[in-house]
């Protein structure tokens, strides 16, 4: 009788492993689709992996949105920007060549924009993915500086995003857009429009800062440390390390300098449950630090847990502990700024195809502390859903 139960469970158990995958892929399969004109951005696009707006199409997917012509959006092909052809070639299709009537329609024609990534491609990240197409160079380090091929805001750009803010249609911004590669002037333009303040600083977590064992370590980081610091790179640890727009170098060893390695975003207790967030998630990635005036809200702020040693650093050089993560307008267009690299995260396409996907997140990620998926589950995915949701009522038909 034991052995007949065991059996039946065994049985029941792999029945459900392969019926529940089929039922939510036919859930997700024959869900609405929620037709929609979108214009994306990303001009950091290395090879074909997309990775810099893969999240965005992550969740575009599941969610079933779709192009007015029924089509999925494909990561691939649907956004304007940089489009390596991964033979050590590209194209380059964004709006420069247009006119101001030209950008005038086309902000007719899309319902949102969504600048997700303009730092763009620098020669050395270049021919290092591709060294064939200059054999003779020799091979850079990695994270060295070197020229930048494409990248920044542009004039039109902006220009687009006015448009676009005029008619209310929706604007999600995020790092990096007005940091460097783009120009002084464009940056106050833009900071004018939307009542956001870059301090100049832009910052990251390492999971090790010792040059010993974390060779990904940026060439430039450390170089200009040690420049600033007598030679010095006295780290071991992890921590995170603060950049301003003139090179000066800020680190905060773990322990040394924080009570908690890792920068965390704790999310207002107003937008807790309307965006379905936890209230403090860990963030590994890169950040800038900005503040907002009174035309937005901030949904979520990043904190810095500096022990006094550290808080005497911040200080210093006038970095603050808590800023922004997540700005949204209180006006009567729809905008949204994500102060850090949001969309660039390590997933797979192939999860999207799935319904109630999200119920099974916990199997995607590992509890260690520089994984970068559990944001993209627990914090990135429920805030764009909710975004556009709230959105696509606003647009589609009655």
């Amino acid at each position: 009788m034991k052995e007949k139960l065991i059996k039946l469970i065994v049985i029941v158990c792999v029945l459900l492993f392969i019926v529940t995958p089929l039922l939510m892929w036919l859930a997700w399969k024959y869900s609405e689709k929620k037709k929609i004109d979108i214009f994306i951005l990303d001009k950091t696009v290395l090879n074909r992996t997309y990775q810099e707006h893969l999240s965005f199409n992550w969740v575009l997917n599941n969610n079933r949105f779709v192009k007015t012509n029924g089509h999925n959006f494909l990561p691939g092909n649907d956004y304007y920007g940089f489009f390596p052809d991964e033979r050590g070639g590209y194209d380059i299709y964004d709006l420069e060549s247009k006119s101001n009537k030209e950008l005038e329609q086309l902000s007719y024609d899309y319902d949102m924009v969504y600048y997700i990534d303009l730092y763009g491609i620098y020669w050395a990240e270049w021919h290092s993915e591709y060294p064939y197409i200059k054999p003779e160079q020799s091979p850079f380090k990695v994270g060295e500086r070197s020229e930048l091929l494409y990248g920044g805001l542009t004039e039109n750009e902006l220009e687009f995003l006015k448009l676009m803010k005029a008619q209310k249609k929706l604007i999600i911004n995020e790092f990096n857009i007005i940091a460097s590669p783009t120009s002084y002037d464009l940056r106050k333009k833009y900071e004018k429009e939307f009542d956001i303040n870059w301090s100049g600083w832009t910052g990251r977590y390492f999971a090790s800062l010792d040059t010993n064992i974390n060779k990904e370590l940026p060439v430039w980081l450390v170089r200009n440390y040690k420049e600033q610091n007598n030679k010095q790179w006295p780290f071991k640890k992890s921590g995170i390390a603060f950049v301003r727009n003139d090179d000066k170098i800020v680190i905060l060893e773990n322990q040394t300098h924080l009570k908690y390695e890792i920068p965390m975003i704790i999310t207002n207790s107003d937008y807790l449950e309307l965006y379905d967030l936890p209230r403090v998630i860990k963030y590994s990635f890169w950040f800038d630090i900005c503040s907002t005036g009174p035309k937005n809200d901030v949904i979520s702020e990043y904190h810095i847990l500096s022990n006094n040693k550290g808080d005497s650093i911040l200080e210093k050089w006038n970095i603050p502990k808590d800023f922004p993560a997540v700005i949204k307008s209180n006006q009567d267009y729809p905008y949204f700024y994500f102060a850090g690299d949001f969309a660039d995260n390590p997933i797979s396409m192939r999860t999207s195809h799935y319904k109630y996907i999200k119920v099974f997140d916990f199997l995607f990620y590992k509890s260690v502390i520089n994984e970068r998926k559990s944001f993209f589950w627990l914090y990135y995915r429920p805030l764009l859903t909710k975004i556009l949701k709230d959105y696509y009522k606003t647009i589609s038909p009655k």
